[in-house]
Formats: C-alpha cells, structure tokens, sequence
C-alpha cells in the first residue's frame, strides 16, 4: 500500500488495515548515509585508518545494527538496504584505503560464510586469536530487516562506545579484570555518559567509579565478581559486551 494513500486514523495518524502505523523518519535514511558519502558516492572514513581491521569493522557494524535495532517496529524497514549498501562500501574503502589493497582484495581476504537464524549469509569477518580463550571476533554483515511485530519502543537508540577501539582491543585481549587482576569471565562494563559517575550522596565513592573517572572513561574491562557484585550493586546505568 502506497504511503500516501494508507487511511487516517484518530489524528490524521497514518493507519494500515485500521491500525497505526509506523514508518521511518522521512529523511532519515539520507542523514544516516551522509557521514559515509562525498560527491553522492560512498568514501572511505578518513579517521578510521589509523583502527586495526577489528576495530574498524566493529564500529561500522554497531552504528548500522544500532540504528536497524532502533526502527525494528517500522513498518518501511526494508528501506536501509541502500544505508548497508553505502556503509558497506564505505568500510571496504577504508579497510582498502588503510591496507593499500584494492577493494576486491579487501572482499576476498575478509568474506566469509556463516550461519544466521535466517540461514547463511556472506559477512566481513576478522578474528582475533587469543591464547588459550576463545577468539576475538567482529563481523560486518548478517542483520536483517525483518520487521519485529511484537516489543517495545525505546525512545533512545543504542549508543556506540566512544573509548578508542584499539585501545578497547588492546585491554580486552589482556584478558585481566582492570579492578582486581582476576581473569575469571572478563567482560565490559559500559556507561552511557561521563556525568552517569556522578553520585550524589555516595562517600566514599567506589573503587571503579574512581578508576573511570580518572580515565576519563566510559568502559571499564571487568572480571564477573566485579561486574555484578560490586558494580551493579549501587544501580549504575551501564551495559555489558563480553569479550
């Protein structure tokens, strides 16, 4: 059904067989394209050569899955396939650009086959190998548009970490928890803000706490124990990735 003929409901509200219905912003494919273009073409991102291949295809995966993840109830979700199509140019440019390769090389050394819930799918793969634990592994590639018809709307999208991505590598491959040196479990500890470790009323403040703060980080690499017995305990606003 054309989106300018749906019915209108209560409101004016567009409406598709009598219910509501939700659609992506107008313009909002455009705004999302627009850092990953020049000159209507996809470019590589400048700032990011100087990223290891991880991390490089990580960020680009978390703001293209964050984003998908944001409109999943949309009704018009399909619509970012042309978002991963320049995106993924633009990370093949970069990783081409950093690597002095050409952009074919760039597919034939880091595609792969995996298997997805929907089946299998060609992704942009590196993995990290890590001596005696599990490997290191960002991937480009394998979220689908698939409108969810169930679940609830957040009014604020997933945020990407803005700690240095080599530097994140680099603390997550030491495989250590950055509180008590323990190796058991080791994860990430996540704020959305800088100002989220300022409590009131807390004195004195907790050793983690304390740590970011004087990092002047919003990550902070943890063992279990730490995470959620003496982290989550005092109600932070945070979130975990594991490595």
């Amino acid at each position: 059904m054309n989106r300018d003929t749906n019915l209108r409901g209560v409101g004016g509200n567009r409406t598709l067989s009598g219910q509501i219905g939700l659609y992506i912003p107008k313009g909002r494919e455009q705004e999302a394209c627009r850092p990953y273009v020049a000159h209507g073409k996809p470019i590589h991102r400048i700032e990011r050569v100087n990223d290891d291949a991880f991390s490089i295809i990580r960020q680009f995966q978390s703001e293209y899955q964050g984003l998908v993840e944001y409109y999943r109830k949309a009704i018009d979700l399909r619509r970012f396939n042309h978002l991963k199509w320049v995106m993924e140019h633009s990370l093949t440019k970069t990783l081409a650009h950093k690597m002095k390769i050409s952009v074919p090389q760039v597919y034939k050394r880091y595609t792969t086959n995996v298997e997805t819930p929907d089946g299998h799918r060609k992704v942009i793969r590196v993995v990290v190998p890590r001596e005696g634990k599990k490997p290191l592994v960002a991937t480009w590639g394998g979220v689908n548009l698939k409108r969810a018809l169930k679940g609830r709307i957040e009014d604020t999208p997933p945020r990407v970490w803005n700690d240095s991505w080599n530097e994140l590598l680099t603390r997550l491959r030491a495989d250590t928890c950055e509180l008590c040196g323990s190796t058991d479990r080791i994860n990430v500890h996540h704020i959305r803000a800088l100002r989220d470790l300022q409590t009131r009323g807390q004195n004195p403040r907790p050793e983690w706490v304390v740590k970011m703060a004087s990092r002047q980080r919003k990550t902070l690499v943890v063992c279990h124990n730490c995470h959620y017995h003496d982290i989550h305990r005092h109600g932070t606003r945070g979130t975990v990735a594991r490595s």
